[in-house]
């Protein structure tokens, strides 16, 4: 079977490293990168961190107004598609790329396999959840990481090519934490010390775009009195300059260029705690034992809410601060994400979905 992978960010790049791993072994897999993360730092370094073979196609969309990015991802697969005529083509999580993909394939008549299906944050300010949901709709299999997922897709009267398969993200883990923790020298590079500093990362633009939401979470942050590690998305740097916080960030915020994979796995499993609005992030956090803050409103990850080892704040500097101090006594945690689900997804292509 020819199939076609679409990726174009980030967390697609760590999602579809095992997926592609289990997949090459019995079909021929087209990779394409459409551009969307096209910083070096977002991008290239992730796929020589994961072993993830070059990319087939690198359509070079760049960033962009949501409208004209995807619209641009859109007409560009398209060509790739008529070109290469798969017999499927996988999609991950919520960005332009996923939706762009998965409108190109559903308008030639392809069928559409979405990975990480059926999450819902209910909030459709966000342009992630908008891509959730018309991703699900034009999709014929729909892989899903968890139970929350299937019945989010049941309620929406998706039963049809739904499979309960784990998360991705877990295999990649269990893949590189070890390889991470052995190989990656950040901490020694930054001069930090175990559980002695926090990590925070910030991308969404409902922080980013907002010049108090953007401030008020440096303030909060800004009285821990340790270090806060800040790896720096692009988009984030600029409306930090934009808004002036670059000249005035508090000696205690270390900022640093974005990471690759293994170093990042390595900051965030020797962090005392992780702030972030990134989904993915939670999760990682979640399986690192870690606990986290989500400056956000909601999740679409709820279970990592049990047990309070996730925090929703928003941009609340008081909730922030709260969330900071509160201590964690919860010895165990549930299995909500097992591992082997790049398996599961090669076993339910194989069988014809």
């Amino acid at each position: 079977m020819k199939i076609v992978t679409i990726v174009g960010a980030r967390p697609q790049f760590i999602k579809c490293a095992p997926v592609s791993r289990e997949l090459r072994q019995e079909h021929q897999e087209i990779l394409v990168h459409t551009g969307q993360h096209y910083d070096p730092a977002m991008s290239d370094i992730f796929f020589k961190d994961l072993n993830i073979p070059r990319p087939d196609y690198n359509l070079g969309v760049g960033s962009g107004l949501h409208g004209k990015q995807t619209g641009k991802i859109l007409a560009k697969v398209e060509e790739v598609l008529l070109k290469e005529r798969p017999n499927l083509v996988l999609v991950y999580g919520d960005t332009n790329s996923t939706l762009g993909g998965a409108l190109a394939a559903a308008k030639l008549h392809i069928p559409v396999a979405h990975v990480e299906a059926g999450m819902r944050s209910f909030d459709r300010t966000m342009p992630e959840e908008i891509n959730r949901l018309v991703t699900d709709h034009v999709s014929e299999l729909l892989f899903c990481s968890t139970e929350t997922a299937v019945k989010n897709l049941g309620s929406e009267g998706i039963t049809k090519g739904v499979h309960l398969v784990g998360d991705v993200m877990v295999d990649a883990l269990v893949l590189n934490k070890e390889v991470a923790l052995k190989k990656s020298s950040i901490l020694e590079t930054l001069g930090l010390a175990e559980k002695k500093y926090y990590t925070l990362t910030i991308h969404r633009p409902g922080n980013t775009d907002n010049r108090q939401n953007l401030s008020a979470i440096i303030q909060a942050v800004s009285k821990t009195g340790m270090p806060v590690v800040f790896p720096v998305h692009p988009r984030t740097r600029k409306y930090l300059k934009e808004y002036g916080l670059l000249k005035i960030l508090p000696e205690n915020i270390c900022l640093i260029d974005p990471l690759g994979y293994l170093d990042m796995i390595r900051l965030m499993a020797s962090s005392k705690k992780i702030l972030t609005d990134s989904g993915g992030m939670q999760k990682e956090a979640y399986m690192l034992g870690i606990p986290c803050i989500t400056l956000r409103e909601n999740t679409e990850w709820v279970e990592t809410l049990y047990d309070n080892w996730n925090i929703l704040t928003g941009s609340d500097s008081k909730k922030i601060w709260y969330a900071l101090i509160k201590s964690i006594h919860v010895k165990h945690q549930r299995d909500f994400y097992p591992t082997g689900a790049a398996k599961k997804i090669r076993d339910v292509i194989n069988q014809g979905g």
